[in-house]
């Protein structure tokens, strides 16, 4: 199939000229810049960083501050629901409990009610039947 439209131009995914003038200048060539924040990523502190290359620490933490950095694990997601699961899901709802914990125990609640209502697990191990007797954990982890 053949490209429909414009294609991207030679810029495309470049920063903002706006952008770049509403930043702090940077006494370091784009080298030491990249230096710096491989450096950063490897886990070394910017006071080192500075030492290292032998700038000036607040230039260094400049060139840091605009580092992209990847997070470790997502802060939210998005569960689609209709109108009635989300009413539900809002009366459940302890005072100010965040919404994920009143979704994560409502969960928890419902598959320990299956679980009892359909007796123990037929592959359930002695060591794993002696651990549940013993203490209710929650089933989903952080409860």
């Amino acid at each position: 199939m053949a490209f429909k439209g414009k294609a991207p131009g030679t810029g495309a995914g470049d920063i903002s000229r706006r952008t770049e003038a509403l930043r702090p200048v940077i006494l370091l060539s784009p080298r030491e810049v990249q230096q710096a924040r491989t450096m950063r990523r490897q886990g070394m502190e910017p006071a080192r960083i500075a030492e290292t290359l032998g700038h000036p620490l607040d230039e260094i933490e400049k060139a840091l501050v605009q580092m992209r950095m990847p997070r470790p694990e997502t802060t939210r997601g998005t569960l689609n629901v209709t109108l009635a699961a989300h009413r539900v899901v809002m009366a459940e709802r302890r005072n100010d409990e965040p919404l994920w914990q009143t979704f994560d125990r409502i969960i928890d609640e419902l598959l320990r009610m299956r679980r009892q209502s359909a007796g123990r697990p037929q592959a359930a191990t002695t060591a794993t039947r002696t651990r549940a007797a013993a203490s209710p954990a929650p089933m989903l982890p952080g409860f």
